[in-house]
C-alpha cells in the first residue's frame, strides 16, 4: 500500500515543498512557521466547515470537489512536514495536521459508507419484489441479452417473510455491476484520498462490510442456509440431498456471476491501487466462500454410507469444475488461502467417494448368509450391488478421476493382478466388488440343503450380474472376456444342476440289453415295471419341487426346460417303446405320463412365488 500512496503524492503541486521549508529553516527564517501556521489555519478552516456539516458533502459535487481539493492540500502537507519533525516548531505543526487528516478522513468514512449504503438501496440486485415479479431495471448490463437472462433467472419466493427462490441459471457468461458508474467514481475518488492518507484498510473494511452483506443476501436468496459442519451432520439426509441442490445452484452463480463481479467492483473503486481493492475482495467474499466450501466439507467428512455416493459424486464435480473460478479470483496474498481450501476440500471429497467404495465392500462382506432366499431366486444383495454399480458408472469419467488419485496399487486385490490393465484403477476397484459379490453368493449357496437348489441360485444370480454389466459402462470397464467368463460360468451352473438333480432318474430309465436277455422275457418285464414306477414316483417329486423354484430370466427358464427335454423326452420315449414290446397290450395300464405329458409337467417347473422369490429390475 505504501506504493499506492507515492503514486497519489507524485500528482500533488509543490506549494508546500519540503526542498522550500527546509531552507527556511536552515537559515533561521521565522517567517516559515508563521507561514505554516497560516497555511494549517487555512485548511482547517476549509476543512472544518465540511467534517462539522451535518448534511452529506456529496449531495453537492461543488462541495465534494471542494472538500478533496481541500484533503489533496493537507494530506500533502503532512507528508512534506514528516520530514521535518524533528524540528519543535514545526513539529507541533505537524501534530495539528495530522489531527486535522484524522478527522478528515473519518468524515470521508462516513461519506465512503453513505454514498454506499444509498446506492445500495436504490441499485440494489435484489430489490423488493413487485408483483410476484423482480425488477431488474436498474442493474447496468453489459447488453440488453444479459438484461433478459437475469430477469428470466428470477422468480417470486411467495410470502413477504419467505425466502425467495431463484431460477436456475444456465448461462453464467454475464458480469453485473451492481452500483451505479457515478457512484463508483465517487467512491473511487473517496478511497483515493483514504488510501494517501493512510486509512486504506478503514476504507477496505467500511467497503467490504456493505458489500459482504450484499453477498449475503443473495446467498439466502437462492435458497442456500447458513450451516456449521455439525449441523449438517445432524440433518436427515432427504434435508441434506435438497440442501446440495442448492448448494450446486448457489456455487455456480457466485463463482460464475457473484464474485467476479465483486472483484470488477473491487477494482473498479480503487483502481490503482491493487492491495486495497485485493484485501476489499477478500472481506467482501471470504465469508460467502467459506460458507459453500464448509458445506462442501460437512458433506466430504460426513458419514460415507453407499447411499450417499450419488449426491457426493454432484458436489465433487461441482467443486472440481468450479477449481478454475477459484484460482482465477483467490490468488492474491490475502485470498490465496481460499483457493487453496477448495483444492483441500474438493480432494478430501475425493477420498470420500473412495471411502464409500470401501464401505460398500464392507456391506457386502457383513451380509450374512443365514437362510436362502425362497426358490433360488435372486437375493437382494446381488440386485443392490449390480443396479448401484451401473448408477455409478454412469459417472465413470468422474470415477476414473478419485481412482486414479485414490485407488490401491494391484498388489492390495488378490488375484486381479493378471487380468486387470495395470493402469485402470477403477477396473481393479470394480472386478474386485464383482470378486466379493461372487464370493458372498457362493457362501449363500451352501445354506440349501439341496444340492440342485444351490445350483439355480447361482444361476439366477450369475445371470443376473452378466445381464447388468452387458452393455453398460460397467460391462465396458470389466471388459469383454470377464463377460464371456462368467456367461460361461452360467453355463456351468446348468450343467451341475441338470446332473445333480436328474441324472439318477435318467439312471432309471437306461436300459441294459445284456441283463434284460438274461432275465427271460418275465423277469425283463418285471424289472421294467419296477423302473417305470420309480421313474414315475422320481420325476413326480422332482416336478412337485422344481415348480416352486424361481427362475427370473424367462429366456435362461426355457434353455433348462429345452435342455431337460433334449435329455428326458428321448430317453423316456425309449423306454416307453421298450416297455410296449416286452409288455404287448398290457403296457397302457402301467404307463402313467405319455411323451406329450412329460413336456408339459416340464413345462411347470421354475415358476415358483415371483412375490417372495424378487422380480428382475
Amino acid at each position: 500500500m505504501a506504493d499506492d500512496i507515492l503514486q497519489i503524492f507524485s500528482n500533488f503541486d509543490g506549494r508546500f515543498s519540503k526542498e522550500n521549508l527546509a531552507d527556511k529553516v536552515a537559515d533561521g527564517d521565522p517567517r516559515a512557521c508563521a507561514a505554516l501556521d497560516h497555511s494549517l489555519k487555512s485548511l482547517d478552516r476549509r476543512i472544518s466547515q465540511f467534517v462539522s456539516s451535518d448534511r452529506p458533502i456529496w449531495a453537492d459535487s461543488a462541495d465534494a470537489v471542494a472538500f478533496l481539493d481541500a484533503v489533496d492540500e493537507l494530506v500533502a502537507a503532512v507528508a512534506e512536514w514528516s520530514q521535518l519533525s524533528t524540528d519543535k516548531a514545526f513539529g507541533s505543526c505537524l501534530a495539528r495536521a495530522e489531527d486535522m487528516l484524522q478527522h478528515a478522513m473519518f468524515r470521508l468514512e462516513d461519506e465512503f459508507r453513505s454514498l454506499m449504503e444509498r446506492a445500495g438501496e436504490s441499485f440494489e440486485l435484489t430489490p423488493p419484489y413487485r408483483n410476484g415479479v423482480e425488477s431488474v431495471e436498474n442493474i447496468p448490463f453489459d447488453s440488453e441479452e444479459e438484461e433478459n437472462e437475469l430477469e428470466a433467472a428470477v422468480i417470486d419466493g411467495g410470502e413477504e417473510d419467505q425466502i425467495p427462490v431463484a431460477l436456475p441459471v444456465t448461462d453464467y457468461d454475464i458480469v453485473i455491476d451492481a452500483l451505479p458508474a457515478g457512484t463508483i467514481n465517487d467512491l473511487h475518488e473517496i478511497a483515493r484520498r483514504m488510501v494517501a492518507g493512510g486509512f486504506g484498510k478503514e476504507c477496505s473494511h467500511v467497503y467490504s462490510s456493505c458489500r459482504r452483506e450484499f453477498l449475503e443476501e443473495s446467498l439466502s436468496r437462492l435458497g442456500l442456509q447458513k450451516l456449521s459442519i455439525e449441523e449438517v451432520h445432524k440433518m436427515p439426509w432427504q434435508d441434506i440431498e435438497d440442501e446440495i441442490e442448492r448448494w450446486i445452484k448457489a456455487s455456480n452463480v457466485s463463482l460464475k456471476i457473484l464474485f467476479p463481479s465483486e472483484r470488477r467492483l473491487c477494482d473498479r473503486v480503487f483502481f490503482g491501487f491493487s492491495a486495497a481493492a485485493d484485501l476489499s475482495f477478500m472481506e467482501v467474499c471470504r465469508g460467502s466462500a467459506i460458507q459453500l466450501l464448509n458445506f462442501a466439507d460437512a458433506v466430504a467428512i460426513g458419514s460415507r454410507s453407499p447411499e450417499r455416493l450419488f449426491r457426493i459424486l454432484d458436489v465433487f464435480e461441482t467443486l472440481r469444475d468450479l477449481i478454475p473460478e477459484f484460482e482465477a479470483l483467490f490468488s492474491d496474498q490475502y485470498s490465496v488461502s481460499l483457493r487453496n481450501e477448495a483444492f483441500t476440500i474438493w480432494k478430501r471429497l475425493g477420498e470420500a467417494i473412495r471411502g464409500i467404495f470401501m464401505e460398500l465392500e464392507n456391506l457386502i462382506r457383513r451380509d450374512p448368509a443365514k437362510v436362502g432366499v425362497p426358490g433360488g431366486g435372486l437375493h437382494p444383495i446381488t440386485r443392490y450391488v449390480m443396479n448401484y454399480l451401473r448408477a455409478a458408472c454412469r459417472s465413470r469419467q468422474t470415477l476414473e478421476q478419485v481412482f486414479e488419485d485414490y485407488g490401491h496399487p494391484l498388489k492390495d486385490y488378490p488375484k486381479l493382478d493378471d487380468r486387470v490393465a495395470p493402469n485402470s484403477s477403477l477396473s481393479v476397484q470394480m472386478d474386485w466388488i464383482m470378486e466379493l459379490l461372487e464370493s458372498n453368493l457362493e457362501a449363500k449357496s451352501k445354506v440349501y440343503n439341496d444340492t440342485a437348489l444351490s445350483y439355480v441360485f447361482l444361476m439366477n444370480n450369475g445371470r443376473y450380474i452378466v445381464q447388468k454389466a452387458k452393455d453398460s459402462e460397467l460391462g465396458a470397464l470389466l471388459g469383454d472376456d470377464w463377460i464371456r467368463k462368467h456367461t460361461a460360468k452360467v453355463r456351468q451352473y446348468h450343467v451341475h444342476y441338470q446332473r445333480s438333480s436328474w441324472n439318477k432318474v435318467l439312471g432309471i430309465l437306461k436300459l441294459d440289453g445284456s441283463s434284460n436277455g438274461s432275465m427271460g422275457p418275465n423277469g425283463a418285464a418285471k424289472t421294467m415295471k419296477e423302473k417305470l414306477k420309480m421313474f414315475n414316483t422320481q420325476f413326480e417329486n422332482l416336478c412337485r419341487v422344481q415348480s416352486s423354484w424361481f427362475v427370473f430370466d424367462e429366456q435362461l427358464r426355457e434353455e433348462i426346460r429345452i435342455a431337460l427335454e433334449k435329455i428326458l423326452l428321448p430317453a423316456y420315449g425309449s423306454f416307453i417303446g421298450r416297455f410296449h414290446t416286452e409288455l404287448g397290450k398290457n403296457a397302457d395300464k402301467y404307463i402313467k405320463y405319455g411323451v406329450e405329458e412329460i413336456e408339459v409337467k416340464l413345462n411347470d417347473l421354475f415358476q415358483g412365488n415371483i412375490g417372495s422369490t424378487g422380480s428382475r429390475k
